[in-house]
């Protein structure tokens, strides 16, 4: 029978309760949100929605083709040029995701012959990047920059190293500046990814990479993606101009894809501008943050102490994962809840994120809660 081993996977998923399900949200719902990554509440900030509305008003529903072809307004180049400026960076490309701008910069700065040096920790759009581009990966231990060098001191050709700024299972930070130093050494570009680091690290929100002092560096790329500080869709590679230009020539989910949707496009650059005007957002999110776990680990509870906006707290089985979220959307709370395969370490838990305009009552309230179900 055709996809008969479907059902063999469906079984073997209920067994391990791995089973995942959609479950879609009202537009006005009763739950604290602690599960999106809306980390500086500007999603439905009013500014956000205008900026959506009038550039659907003005381009259209949708981009219209590939952006090579008639999917490029100027509505795109304006929202390059402004992140480009904010994150310190030469120039920008604004792709329909941030999955679509990591599978573009990995696939299009390693070609044949090349090496991948890639951190077991990373995002799945990185490690997919890396399973698609024609160099030569190697996975090296989680945030550790002699395992990058002791990597590249292996091969006499065209490197990279990639990783995540913010890694999105427990919220910890890789060490930007000595992974830029190890790759130096060698002669090795470095790929990162800062989707949980723009608009919450570094000084207003201009991101890990600017925070650690690599904003503007010819051997350093930055992907970001506009669907989580920015409150939008879409995704956007920042560097040199002649690396822009490589993706403009050669990344295929650039050239093969329908460009980034106009309303995306105004949405994220209206969220820009106000984080650009009102930098103590970052401030507040990472105070939040600090809060959370403060309140979280006098609770008992085993949290992992975050360096931007996501916090997560131990789980003792994925079943118990899963119960303990549904126990806390049962009380009123939602929050995330990540499983094997998607966790790295095969550690369940849940996955809070410490938004900006949180109170202290709405922390200690989902405090409250996690404690009174945990298992």
């Amino acid at each position: 029978m055709a996809f008969g081993w479907i059902d063999e996977q469906a079984e073997l998923r209920r067994r391990a309760g791995l089973v995942r399900t959609l479950r879609p949200r009202p537009a006005e719902s009763p739950l604290l949100d602690l599960a999106s990554n809306d980390y500086l509440g500007l999603a439905r900030h009013p500014e956000t929605v205008a900026g959506a509305v009038a550039a659907a008003g003005t381009w259209g529903g949708g981009a219209t083709g590939s952006r090579l072809v008639t999917g490029t307004t100027e509505l795109h180049g304006e929202l390059e040029r402004e992140l480009a400026e904010h994150c310190g960076f030469e120039a920008a490309l604004v792709f329909s995701s941030g999955y679509a701008a990591n599978l573009a910069a990995v696939t299009a700065l390693a070609p044949h012959g090349s090496l991948i040096v890639s951190d077991a920790g990373n995002h799945a759009s990185l490690i997919d990047g890396c399973r698609l581009a024609r160099g030569t990966t190697q996975v090296v231990a989680h945030a550790d920059p002699d395992a990058v060098r002791k990597a590249l001191g292996t091969h006499a050709g065209p490197a990279v190293a990639v990783s995540d700024t913010v890694f999105s299972v427990d919220g910890d930070a890789a060490p930007l500046a000595a992974l830029a130093a190890a790759c130096r050494e060698y002669g090795a570009g470095l790929v990162v990814d800062d989707a949980h680091g723009l608009g919450v690290l570094g000084d207003g929100g201009q991101g890990a990479p600017h925070a650690a002092g690599l904003a503007g560096a010819d051997d350093v790329v930055v992907t970001v993606t506009l669907s989580k500080s920015l409150g939008s869709q879409g995704g956007a590679v920042l560097g040199p101009a002649r690396v822009i230009d490589q993706l403009v020539n050669a990344a295929r989910t650039f050239i093969f894809d329908t460009g980034l949707a106009p309303a995306a496009a105004g949405a994220a650059l209206a969220a820009l501008r106000l984080l650009r005007r009102e930098p103590q957002r970052a401030v507040r999110a990472r105070a939040v943050a600090g809060e959370l776990h403060a309140r979280l680990t006098a609770a008992g509870l085993e949290a992992v102490r975050p360096d931007a906006a996501v916090v997560s707290v131990r789980a003792p089985s994925p079943e118990a994962a899963v119960r303990w979220a549904a126990d806390c959307r049962s009380a009123g709370l939602a929050v995330g809840c990540f499983r094997p395969p998607s966790v790295p370490d095969g550690i369940s838990r849940l996955r809070l994120t410490a938004r900006a305009d949180l109170s202290w009552a709405e922390l200690e309230r989902a405090v409250r809660v996690i404690g009174e179900t945990r298992p």
